[in-house]
Formats: structure tokens, C-alpha cells, sequence
């Protein structure tokens, strides 16, 4: 797996290349076959995760000493593009146990690390993310979720909405009020709650338009005690360490878009060369090769400004926080674009479910919405500008 030491500014090396090779192979074997099937029932995709697991590529950011294939960035990245080239829903797997974990591997202790990076790491379990609420979305101040020390232990009660594969996953990184008076300013806390403790349940799925393969449910905590050495770092840095969090994984959900609109792409580029109308290839016509020089143009302008973010990550850089979010917000906007045109370069066709261009266009949105809307990435990158 690729690690950090051969890591030049942004250049995929020659065992990048490798991985990418060996993943897009993996998912058009184990994962594509079932994409159409988890989209139309809107079920976990079960055989994704039995793949990745059984390839050591659910988790692949996990450092070695926790058992992980200590993966870097730009690495983790072209494991989720590859993944969702096929199938979004699948992609959200590996993108979100980082997402989920990445709190406990920054501000964790090692007893914290060891504990749960560990059977991560091992395909045990899966890890999510509990940040947003029916009431604080972008506006994490508006938080109402509470931990109340009590002895050696915190009691925690409240509700997090719009959680990605919530009911899956065996732990959940939860951020709870410690201080409602200091609020983001640090009044806020992290903890690992897990699915077996007593006073946690899961709401029903939600009705998406997209990735309905991964389960989005509310995560409800009703007097959940936990120790208090399931803390997060220390008490009042739970929102910078969300932050911080974000910063890193905006990235994954920029490489999300990219393997969607890459997917999109590629089909319709197949689909063109097929297709006659008037004695000739739709391929052949002017207008078509204006639209699929737009789509690859802005996938690679998309592509490039992911990678450069993901060097970024990997080395901590100070301008990190514009990166990802400019990243995340340009990627996802291209595949929008790029999967509407795919749409419209089948005609009739791309409108029926017989073939994935409605999927991946239904996918992609979300990739506009969640980590942080696009607007809000913007007020992000004019408040970090370089």
C-alpha cells in the first residue's frame, strides 16, 4: 500500500498507479455486478463490504501500528474513486470509516487508537460520524446533543441526524455539548459511542434520491453512560477536532465525485461510438465531441485540484482547509455537470433505470450536499483564501 515516505508533492507513483489497477479490477468484478440490484431495493451493499474487507481496502487509512494498511492520502483517494466509478453507495464504506475514525487517530489517546482503529482495521467494524442534528446542520452551535459528567463516566442524550450508515456501523464518533454556555468556542466534546450501549437506537432509513445502498438514519442517545476514557482528546475540543476532521476528509468526498463522474464518462464515451443516428456514430457529430470535451476537461481540472489537496492532507499543510474545501466543492459540482451531460448524451435512454447514467446523476448530487453544502464550502475558502 502506499505510504507517506514516497509521497512527492502530488504525483501518483508507480504503487499508486498499482492500486488504482488492482481496485478498478475489484470493482467491476465483486461490486459493479450488484450496483443496479442495492440502488432498486435499497439495501447495504453486503458483497462491497465483503470485498473490500477481504482485500484489506474498507479501511485503508488505518497506520500500520493499529494493524492498518497505513495508506496515505492520495492513496485512500483512489480507493474511493475506484469504488465509486461502479457504485456510489459502495464508495461511502471506505470513505466513511475514515470520516468516523479519523477523530479518534488525531485527538485519541493511544488506549483510545488501540481499542478501535484496531478491529477497524481487522473488517470487524465499521465506524460513523455524529456531527450534524435536526437543528444544527452547517450551524454546529445550534448542537443540542448533551454529555454530562457524572463520577468516571458521561451520561449523553440527544439526536443526530443525517448519519451515513448509521445501524451498520459498530462505533460512532459523537460530538455532545459538555459546556452549553462556550458552545463551538469550547463547549463542545467528542466521545466513541457504541451500537451495543444500553440507550442507543436508529430512527428509519431516510427516502433518498441517491446512494440508497448506504443507510442515512437518525442516531438517537437516551441516557447512553459511557466511561469518561471514551472522551475524544481532552474535554471542549470536540468542534476543532470535528473541524479538523473535516478539513481531511472533504477530500474523500471529492474523490467520491470524481469516480462517479469518471463512471459517467466512461460509459457515455462507449455508449457515442455505438450509437448511429443518420448513417454514423452520435460520436461522429461536432456537438457530441464539444460536450465529451467539456466532461473530461472539467474531470481532470477536478482531478488535479483533488490530488493537490490530498498532498496536502497527507503533509498537513497550512492551506489545507482552503484545499479541501475547494476540492470538495469544485469535484462535486463537475460531476453534476458531467453526469447530467452523460444523461442527455443518451437521449431517452439515459432517463430509464435499464442503464446507470440516472443512478450515477442521482448519486452525485449528494456529493454537493453533505460534509458541508457547496455554499458553505465557499464561505470556507473566502475565509482561508491563500
Amino acid at each position: 500500500m502506499a505510504g507517506s515516505a514516497d509521497f512527492d508533492l502530488y504525483r501518483p507513483t508507480e504503487e499508486h498507479a498499482l492500486l488504482r489497477e488492482s481496485v478498478r479490477a475489484l470493482a467491476e468484478a465483486k461490486i459493479a455486478p450488484y450496483a443496479a440490484e442495492v440502488d432498486e431495493e435499497g439495501r447495504f451493499p453486503r458483497e462491497a463490504l465483503d470485498a473490500l474487507v477481504a482485500n484489506d481496502l474498507h479501511a485503508v487509512h488505518v497506520p500500520e501500528e493499529f494493524g492498518g494498511a497505513g495508506a496515505d492520502a492520495l492513496a485512500t483517494v483512489i480507493v474511493i474513486e475506484e469504488v465509486a466509478r461502479v457504485c456510489c453507495s459502495s464508495s461511502l464504506i471506505p470513505a466513511v470509516n475514515k470520516l468516523g475514525s479519523l477523530p479518534v487517530a488525531l485527538s485519541g489517546s493511544k488506549e483510545l487508537k488501540a481499542r478501535y482503529l484496531t478491529p477497524l482495521a481487522r473488517g470487524e467494524a465499521m465506524f460513523s460520524y455524529c456531527l450534524s442534528e435536526p437543528d444544527a446542520g452547517s450551524d454546529a452551535g445550534g448542537m443540542k446533543t448533551r454529555a454530562v459528567r457524572d463520577g468516571d463516566h458521561y451520561v449523553l442524550n440527544g439526536v443526530k441526524r443525517w448519519i451515513t450508515n448509521a445501524g451498520v456501523s459498530e462505533y460512532y464518533t459523537v460530538m455532545a455539548l459538555t459546556d452549553p454556555e462556550k458552545r463551538t468556542r469550547g463547549g463542545i466534546s467528542a466521545f466513541v459511542v457504541e451500537k451495543s450501549d444500553e440507550g442507543v437506537s436508529f430512527g428509519a432509513p431516510e427516502k433518498k434520491l441517491g446512494i440508497k445502498g448506504s443507510p442515512t438514519r437518525e442516531v438517537y442517545l437516551d441516557n447512553v453512560r459511557i466511561p469518561a476514557g471514551r472522551m475524544i482528546g481532552e474535554e471542549g475540543t470536540g468542534f476543532t477536532t470535528a473541524m479538523r476532521t473535516l478539513d481531511h476528509t472533504r477530500i474523500t468526498i471529492a474523490a467520491q465525485a470524481l469516480g462517479v463522474a469518471q463512471g459517467a464518462l466512461d460509459y457515455a464515451k462507449g455508449y457515442v461510438r455505438e450509437r448511429k443516428q443518420f448513417g454514423k456514430p452520435i460520436g461522429d457529430f461536432q456537438g457530441i465531441q464539444f460536450m465529451l470535451a467539456d466532461m473530461a476537461m472539467k474531470l481532470e481540472a477536478a482531478r488535479q485540484l483533488t490530488y493537490a489537496a490530498a498532498a496536502k492532507s497527507e503533509r498537513n499543510d497550512p492551506d489545507l482547509t482552503f484545499f479541501g474545501a475547494a476540492a470538495k466543492c469544485y469535484a462535486s459540482d463537475a460531476a453534476m455537470e458531467i453526469t447530467t451531460d452523460a444523461v442527455q448524451l443518451l437521449g431517452g435512454y439515459g432517463y430509464t433505470r435499464d442503464y446507470p447514467l440516472e443512478r450515477m446523476m442521482r448519486d452525485a448530487k449528494i456529493t454537493q450536499i453533505y460534509e458541508g453544502t457547496n455554499q458553505v464550502q465557499r464561505i470556507v475558502m473566502a475565509r482561508n483564501l491563500p
